[in-house]
């Protein structure tokens, strides 16, 4: 059989299908473009001298490499053109970026986290790109943040990219989750898998277990659960696996099953969680929902928050949909 690309895919879900339209798929496309540009720049680590840090800090205080700069310009000039958004946001933005006027608008909202996992970037781990796409409101000329703040059931397209020994790039529009790798010969994704699911039931679990001693009690409930193995009360034994990566790490689970937590903990009291909603715990939770798993802050469906903020944190619980609504159900019971 042959080979699909990602962009006749994308024609068959627009022309055949009639789940996308044609500026929605012109959009994916254009980020797929700009995820080649990045799996290049990253490929060529310190040959391209993009390894290091680059003396900043994002609007989250955290400190930026040089290679988290350079994803997020290659995203922004790459959208800004096309005609196909009304703004677009950024982790390394603290407000959204506004299309020139010099280029046309269109009516979706993008929003990405550049490089996901860029601590990992000094030491060759896999990292990757993580994005959302939402509608601009009816009647917004100017979107503001307040036009961002929308629950992840509004979003009409995600996606991530790992880029890892192959570059991979995970995407759903709402009819399934589909994955696509690299042909670096040809220069384009080629479909490689339709219809990716969860399993159910697993065997393994992505947390910081470093943080344990700053959990709350229904967290530190669950983790001595599966670390009581085989004699335990789950009477089987669990695996753990942490690439500090959440693309690396989902997408494990999204291969072979099993969930990935990062928690709110008292180490920062006030802070309710760690990953952002917007950009990284919303698209993630569409895509793992979208493939029979679920997605959960621990107190509620993680696609029913109501965003309050662009940069807003959360708890997030994420994977083979028995392990979320279990360790969920402890932290209801504590409420």
């Amino acid at each position: 059989m042959k080979p699909i690309s990602l962009t006749r895919f994308l024609i068959e879900e627009q022309r055949e299908l009639g789940r996308i339209n044609s500026d929605l798929r012109l959009l994916i496309e254009v980020v797929s473009r700009a995820c080649k540009a990045i799996s290049i720049a990253v490929g060529k680590g310190a040959l391209g001298g993009v390894l290091g840090s680059a003396h900043s800090e994002n609007i989250q205080g955290e400190v930026q490499k040089k290679l988290d700069v350079l994803s997020n310009e290659i995203l922004l000039e790459a959208n800004e053109w096309g005609g196909h958004l009304a703004a677009i946001a950024s982790e390394e933005m603290e407000h959204p970026h506004a299309i020139p006027h010099r280029y046309p608008k269109g009516e979706y909202l993008l929003l990405f986290d550049p490089l996901d996992g860029s601590s990992n970037i000094d030491v060759n781990i896999s990292v990757g790109t993580i994005f959302s796409v939402l509608r601009c409101p009816d009647g917004v000329k100017e979107p503001t943040e307040a036009d961002f703040l929308q629950p992840g059931t509004r979003q009409l397209a995600a996606g991530y990219a790992v880029y890892g020994p192959s570059t991979i790039l995970v995407l759903t529009t709402g009819s399934g989750v589909h994955s696509f790798t690299l042909d670096r010969e040809v220069g384009s994704f080629v479909l490689t898998e339709r219809n990716l699911r969860i399993p159910v039931e697993t065997q393994e679990f992505a947390i910081n277990m470093s943080n344990i001693r700053h959990w709350e009690p229904p967290m530190k409930r669950y983790i001595e659960e599966l670390l009581a193995g085989k004699t335990g009360p789950r009477g089987k034994n669990f695996n753990m696996r942490w690439v500090a990566s959440m693309v690396a790490d989902v997408h494990r689970i999204m291969t072979r099953g099993g969930i990935f937590i990062y928690p709110r903990d008292l180490k920062q009291p006030l802070t309710p969680g760690k990953l952002r909603l917007m950009y990284e715990a919303n698209p993630m939770a569409f895509i793992v929902e979208q493939a029979g798993g679920a997605a959960s802050t621990g107190e509620q469906r993680m696609l029913e928050v109501q965003p309050t903020s662009l940069h807003q944190r959360v708890p997030v619980f994420m994977g083979s949909k028995a392990e979320v609504e279990r360790v969920s159900a402890y932290h209801r019971e504590q409420q």
